[in-house]
């Protein structure tokens, strides 16, 4: 039976995925964008339609179940939920409204476990009881890994196709490359919707276990994935125009060619990470493929100072939005009590 409290978590998850789109739209589009390849709109609808096309192919949910099970059972609530939602969408907005690329993925990350951990406290038991840290762990390591995996990936491309193209005439060259950055960028947002989308499908499902609605285990119902994949693609639609700023010019100036690299290298990155189960950042991801692009010509090409603040907003993201969500349900527990079951 959908409970009110129920109904509210699954319409916030969903609002989350929303602002997860628009938040990350300019992950997908920043170089396509700076390129002039595609207007600003084009390149939206381009984005929205491969990140819902990805619904037909990433079906196995690894990413999900990885989610899923950041927190121990035990301690997941409705109002757990419902508190690290709050948290994880009140630190997008925020980062969102200033223009900072932060990543989306663990700032959800970080409000469940936040959450989950509030709980653990409330019921006497060590706070550090209420998470599982192998996933937990898993996910912090790609912090550095994914960007760093990213940057490395974006050279040897940036090599290969540099290798492809020495005897071409740079008009022609270039001419060829705007054309690839269509696919590239098409990639990109293909594998973003199936990695980023996957992360709202977990906690939908665990707050219908705590819900008592499904049993763990239980087949996720095929609406979960639909929705989410819809509501992320239709935020990639509403854009990020600010973030779109700092993705395609501010840490460097990239031309269609290392566009086609970055985009490429993101996508790689991106499919495999899913593959493994692994929930990244498609921001920390792009951004290091962009770096990568940028030191190839030379690293003075890398404004430094720029990517600095952006690995302070990314360092502090998990501690944030766990904090935050911790205050939340401390203040919802105790405004209303008893909302909660306990699985």
């Amino acid at each position: 039976m959908l409970t009110p409290l129920l109904i509210v978590v699954i319409v916030l998850a969903i609002g989350f995925d929303y602002i997860n789109g628009f938040h990350d739209a300019a992950n997908s589009i920043a170089t396509v964008v700076s390129t002039k390849v595609l207007t600003p709109f084009q390149a939206v609808l381009w984005a929205a339609l491969f990140n819902f096309a990805a619904y037909f192919y990433f079906t196995d949910h690894k990413v999900a179940n990885t989610i899923a099970k950041t927190v121990v059972e035990n301690f997941i609530t409705l109002e757990v939920i419902l508190a690290g939602l709050i948290a994880a969408i009140t630190w997008n907005l925020f980062t969102w409204w200033y223009g900072i690329p932060s990543s989306s993925s663990h700032t959800l990350v970080g409000g469940f476990a936040g959450a989950g951990m509030a709980k653990a406290g409330s019921l006497g038991f060590g706070v550090m009881s209420a998470i599982n840290l192998a996933p937990i762990l898993k996910i912090i390591a790609f912090i550095v890994l994914a960007p760093v995996i990213g940057m490395f990936i974006s050279v040897i491309i940036s090599i290969i196709l540099l290798h492809l193209s020495k005897n071409a005439r740079p008009s022609v060259a270039e001419k060829w490359f705007k054309k690839l950055q269509l696919i590239s960028s098409a990639a990109l947002s293909f594998t973003h919707g199936g990695n980023d989308a996957q992360k709202v499908m977990g906690i939908i499902y665990v707050a219908m276990v705590a819900a008592k609605v499904l049993k763990t285990g239980d087949t996720m119902p095929e609406w979960i994935p639909f929705t989410c994949y819809a509501a992320i693609s239709l935020g990639t639609m509403s854009g990020g125009w600010k973030i779109v700023k700092t993705m395609g010019s501010k840490i460097t100036k990239v031309n269609a060619f290392e566009g086609v690299a970055a985009e490429t290298a993101g996508a790689v990155t991106l499919g495999i990470t899913e593959h493994f189960g692994i929930p990244v950042s498609t921001t920390h991801t792009i951004t290091g493929s962009i770096v990568g692009v940028g030191l190839l010509k030379r690293v003075s090409a890398v404004r430094w100072g720029v990517t600095v603040s952006l690995l302070w907003a990314w360092v502090l993201t998990i501690p944030v939005s766990a904090l935050l969500a911790a205050i939340i349900f401390k203040l919802v527990d105790f405004f209303f009590p008893g909302l909660g079951v306990v699985i």
